[in-house]
Parts: structure tokens; sequence; C-alpha cells
């Protein structure tokens, strides 16, 4: 049993599956991905996710704004716990700080302040509906931890997403009640780093993702991503850890389902009885 924990699944490419999103969610059903948590990159895309998720039951969803969106009025704290509530997300975000372009391309993402305030509100409006947060954080360290620290609740937590940062940050977050999330750059060549951290970092804190349509692991890089490609990200794992792929597969779904709690009775039957079978739920 695989979750593909964070896959933007209203903006696949046309060309997976002949665009045809059922077509590409049975592609991963059929390799045992079981559940998928579509992100939100603004609050506009809310509804259509909610849509898709009326329409499939292994799917949940959550609100947010990127750090890199740029939006015409910035949503306030009620507005990011409206949207949340009204649509039944099971989490905040696809939010927080990326830093990469305000040198390369300031004029194309948002400033740095509106970035901190704009993810502070987020982690106020998470804390509030008591959901967790999902974040991105790229070359801003030092004040994704802060605001993490100032704002976040532990109790709930959250998960750096598609993270790539070193074994400090990723250890300071879990401190904090925070999960990390591996993508398909786990699989390449250059992530020796990452790879070392898929080692130290511990079993029941680590989630799997695909990200899609971006980053596709290894053997398919270069492709439009898709959630049946979490297995690659699982498998990698897995022979770093020196463990059984069944075994990261059963301890990621497990620490899905306990952190987003509230896709827990979203969750397909099976899954529900083999966690608590094993009582890890």
């Amino acid at each position: 049993m695989f979750v593909d924990s964070h896959c933007h699944l209203d903006r696949l490419d046309p060309g997976t599956h002949g665009g045809d999103l059922g077509a590409t969610l049975d592609a991963a059903r059929a390799r045992d991905v079981n559940q998928f948590l579509a992100i939100a990159v603004t609050l506009d895309d809310v509804s259509e996710l909610a849509r898709i998720s009326r329409e499939h039951d292994d799917v949940v969803i959550s609100a947010g704004v990127h750090p890199l969106h740029r939006v015409d009025g910035e949503p306030d704290i009620e507005a990011i716990r409206e949207t949340a509530e009204r649509h039944g997300a099971v989490a905040i975000g696809e939010c927080g700080l990326d830093y990469h372009y305000l040198d390369k391309s300031p004029e194309k993402v948002p400033s740095r302040e509106v970035q901190l305030e704009r993810f502070r509100r987020h982690l106020i409006a998470a804390r509030e509906l008591e959901l967790p947060i999902i974040v991105h954080t790229r070359e801003a360290r030092e004040d994704t931890l802060a605001l993490i620290r100032e704002h976040a609740d532990p109790s709930t937590g959250g998960v750096l997403h598609c993270f790539t940062e070193d074994i400090d940050m990723a250890r300071e977050a879990v401190r904090h009640g925070f999960y990390i999330s591996l993508s398909g750059i786990v699989t390449f060549r250059n992530a020796t780093a990452l790879r070392e951290l898929a080692r130290k970092i511990p079993l029941d804190r680590l989630l799997i993702e695909t990200d899609s349509p971006y980053l596709a692991p290894v053997p398919h890089r270069g492709k439009p991503n898709e959630p049946a490609w979490v297995v690659e990200v699982a498998e990698c794992i897995a022979a770093e850890r020196g463990i059984s792929v069944e075994e990261v597969a059963m301890q990621t779904t497990a620490n899905f389902y306990r952190l987003f709690r509230a896709a827990v009775p979203e969750a397909p039957a099976a899954i529900r009885d083999a966690l608590s079978n094993a009582g890890l739920v």
C-alpha cells in the first residue's frame, strides 16, 4: 500500500494517459497506490480539487497559496480558513518560502516580505483549524524554521514537502512535530546528500510523494510525472535503508494517516483495517 502525499491532480500533463485523470489514477492504483493528496497552488484551485475528490473516493485535498504564485490581493487568515472548511480540506498548503528566484527574477515572484506574511497567515489558519500544514521551503531555512517555531502547533504539525535541505533542518523540523517528504529527486544521480538523509531520518517521520507533474524519478526523468511513480521513490528509500519496499510502504502510509488525521475516514477500508491490525493508527 502506497500513498502519494503530494500531487497536483489538476495540473497533470495532457499527454499523461491521454489527459484522462481517471486513467492516470487507475495506473497508480494498479501499483497499489491507494490514496492521493491533491495539493492546491492557489485558493481558486480548491473548488476544482474538491470536484476531483467527490469523483474519486481515494483523493483528499489541501487549501493554500504557493509562495511563488502571484495573486490579486493577498488572502487573509479568514479567507484561507473559510476555503479549507467549505471544501473539506485535510491540510493547509502548499505554502511556505522560496527565495531562489528573488535575485534572479524579482519581478516574477512575490517579494520576501509578501512571502513571509503569506506564510504566517497560513500557519495561523492551520493552527486555528487544527490541520497540518504543507510547507514548501527553498533557500529560506532560517526564516522557515523561525515562523514554524513561532506559529505552528507541534501537536498538529505538518510536512516539509519535496525536501532538499540538510539533515540539521530536517531534525529541527521533526522536533517541532513535522514530517519530511521525499520526492523523485532522491533518485537523481547527483542527489547523494539527499539519499544520505533518507537513511538518517527516522522512518516514522518520512513521507513519500511525486509532486506530479513535476520531478519524475529515475528511470522516468524528462517525462511528466504521475502518481504511479511514487513507487520508485519508495524503492529508492528501501534500497538506501536496506529494508523491504513493503516496510517503506506500510510505514509511510501509517505516517500519512497519523499526520493527516482528517483523511482517515476517507481511507480505503483495506488500508484502515491493515493499519489498525498492525497497531499503526
